[in-house]
C-alpha cells in the first residue's frame, strides 16, 4: 500500500459543553475511501464522532472513478444508477445536487441496462442483424430465465445457472435456437455475464435473480491509528487476498464468508476518434457461436456529444485482457470493431481499466457463486467486536451497485453508532449532540480527517 500521508481537517463538526462537562468523543477509523467508506464516515461525524478515514490510493472514490483526459467524463467503474426513481439511495442526493442523468432504460429488468431498440448487433461478417431477430430472441431468453426459477424450486441443491438453461432448453424444444438466432442468444448470455461480471459457469441459480475495545490500526511504515472502533469497507477482492491482517485473526465464521463470495471482474476499454462512423444507437454487439466470443461497445456519443466509444469485457475474457499491453488490447478491440464496421478509423486516444489486477481492488464487484450458504451475506456484513465491515459486497439487496456500497456505510455507521453509545455509555449524550449540530455551532470543534494508508 503507498506511504501514509499527514492526516488534514476535511470538514468541521460541532459539539457543545453539556452539563458543564467537556465531552470525549467516541472515535472510529474507516478504512476505505470508496462511496461506502465516505458514507460511512460522514454519517458518524454527523453524529459528532472523531472520524479518521484511511485510503491507499492518492484519490477518493475507490471504484467509482471518472477520467477527464478526453474532454468529456468517461466512467472507468461504476457507470450506472439502477433504479433511481425507486429504491436507489442516492436518489436524494443526486436531487439535492442538481445532476444530470442519461437514461438509458426502464426499472423493469434485472438483465438489461439498456432498451433492447437502441442495439446494433452484428455478425462475424460485419452484416447488422435485423432488429425483430434481436427482439425474438431477447423475448426467447427471458422465457428461458423464467423457467430456470421452476427448476430451482425443484432442486434442493445450487448449481450453476447454465446448467439449469440446458435443463430448461431439453424440456422446452421450441425455446431452443439455431444459427443466427442461436449466436444472438449468446450474445444475451454474454450481457447477463457483463451483469454479474463473470462466467455464467460461475453464476448461481439460486441467486442469480435475489434482490436482496480499542482498535488499533497499522500502516506499512509503522504508523498506528487507534479508535474506539474500526468499519472497513475495502474492496471484498482486497479482504480475499488478507492483504490485511488482523490480530487476533478472524474467526472461521467470518473467514468462510469472505471465502465463499466471488469477485467479478469487468473491464473498459474507451476510444475516442475524430469523428463519429458508427449508427446512432446506444451499443453496437457482436454476436458469434459462443458468449465468450460475442462483445459490445457503448456509445458515448449519444449521451455526451463526443464521439467516444466504450468495450466492455467481463469475466475471464477480461481477466486474459489484464495480460496485455493498452496497445494490444486497443488494437484487439479495434479488430473486432472492424468487423462490424469496416469502415472504423483508428482512435486518437483510448484509457484501459484493470480492476482485477489493480491492487486497491482486486475485482469489479462481488458476485455470487454456485452453491452459496444461505446466511453468508448475514456473517460477511456481521461485525466481528469492534471491526465492522461495510461495501457492496456487504449490502444483502443490492450487491454489486453503487447504491447499495452507499447504503451498506450509512448502515454500518448506525450499528457503529449504536454499538459504541451502548458500549461507552454515552447514547444520550450523542443522540443530543447530533440534533444540536444541526441548530447552532459551539466552540469545541472534532476534525474529520483523511489519511493515506
Amino acid at each position: 500500500m503507498d506511504q501514509p500521508s499527514n492526516g488534514f481537517a476535511a470538514g468541521g463538526l460541532f459539539l457543545r459543553h453539556i452539563d458543564g462537562q467537556n465531552a470525549s468523543p467516541p472515535s472510529v477509523i474507516v478504512i476505505g475511501g470508496g462511496i461506502s467508506g465516505i458514507a460511512a464516515a460522514r454519517a458518524l461525524s454527523n453524529a459528532s464522532f472523531k472520524v479518521t478515514l484511511l485510503e491507499s490510493r492518492d484519490r477518493l472514490g475507490g471504484r467509482v472513478h471518472t477520467d477527464y483526459s478526453f474532454g468529456c467524463p468517461i466512467d472507468m467503474g461504476a457507470s450506472w444508477l439502477h433504479g433511481v426513481c425507486n429504491e436507489n439511495s442516492l436518489a436524494p442526493l443526486i436531487r439535492l445536487l442538481g445532476l444530470r442523468l442519461y437514461r438509458t432504460s426502464g426499472d423493469n429488468s434485472v438483465l438489461y441496462d439498456h432498451d433492447l431498440e437502441s442495439y446494433a448487433l452484428f455478425d462475424k461478417d460485419g452484416r447488422q442483424v435485423p432488429q425483430e431477430i434481436v427482439t425474438k430472441v431477447g423475448e426467447t431468453f427471458e422465457k428461458i430465465l423464467k423457467e430456470t426459477v421452476k427448476v430451482r424450486a425443484e432442486h434442493a441443491d445450487d448449481m450453476p445457472l447454465i446448467q439449469a438453461i440446458s435443463i430448461v432448453l431439453d424440456r422446452n424444444p421450441h425455446l431452443k435456437l439455431q444459427g443466427l438466432q442461436y449466436e444472438v442468444l449468446q450474445w444475451c448470455i454474454c450481457r447477463l455475464e457483463a451483469w454479474f461480471a463473470t462466467d455464467v459457469d460461475n453464476i448461481s441459480l439460486k441467486n442469480w435473480d435475489q434482490r436482496y475495545n480499542k482498535t488499533i490500526v497499522c500502516v506499512e511504515d509503522g504508523t498506528s491509528f487507534v479508535a474506539d472502533a474500526a468499519i472497513i469497507t475495502v474492496p471484498l477482492g482486497v479482504l480475499k487476498a488478507n492483504i490485511i491482517k488482523f490480530e487476533p485473526e478472524l474467526p472461521d465464521w467470518k473467514l468462510s464468508a469472505i471465502s465463499d463470495l466471488g469477485v467479478g471482474i469487468e473491464n473498459k476499454i474507451a476510444l475516442r476518434f475524430d469523428s463519429v462512423f458508427w449508427p446512432n444507437v446506444e451499443v453496437l454487439g457482436r454476436v458469434a457461436p459462443t458468449s465468450n466470443a460475442c462483445g459490445y461497445f457503448l456509445n458515448l456519443h449519444k449521451a455526451t456529444g463526443h464521439p467516444v466509444l466504450v468495450c466492455m469485457v467481463a469475466g475471464r475474457f477480461a481477466y486474459e485482457f489484464e495480460k496485455l499491453s493498452d496497445e494490444e488490447s486497443v488494437k484487439f478491440v479495434m479488430s473486432q470493431l472492424k468487423k462490424m464496421l469496416p469502415g472504423a478509423t483508428e482512435p486518437v486516444q483510448y484509457l484501459v481499466s484493470r480492476w482485477g489486477t489493480d491492487p486497491n481492488s482486486l475485482g469489479s464487484y462481488s458476485c455470487d457463486l454456485v452453491g452459496k450458504p444461505a446466511d453468508l451475506y448475514e456473517r460477511f456484513c456481521a461485525p466481528v467486536g469492534n471491526l465492522f465491515f461495510a461495501g457492496e459486497a456487504a449490502c444483502i439487496d443490492h450487491s454489486g451497485s453503487v447504491h447499495g456500497a452507499y447504503s451498506s456505510g450509512i448502515v454500518t455507521a448506525e450499528d457503529c453508532r449504536r454499538h459504541l453509545s451502548t458500549q461507552l455509555g454515552i447514547s444520550d449524550l450523542f443522540q443530543v449532540g447530533k440534533i444540536i449540530m444541526r441548530e447552532e455551532m459551539s466552540e469545541v470543534m472534532i476534525p474529520f480527517q483523511i489519511s493515506r494508508l
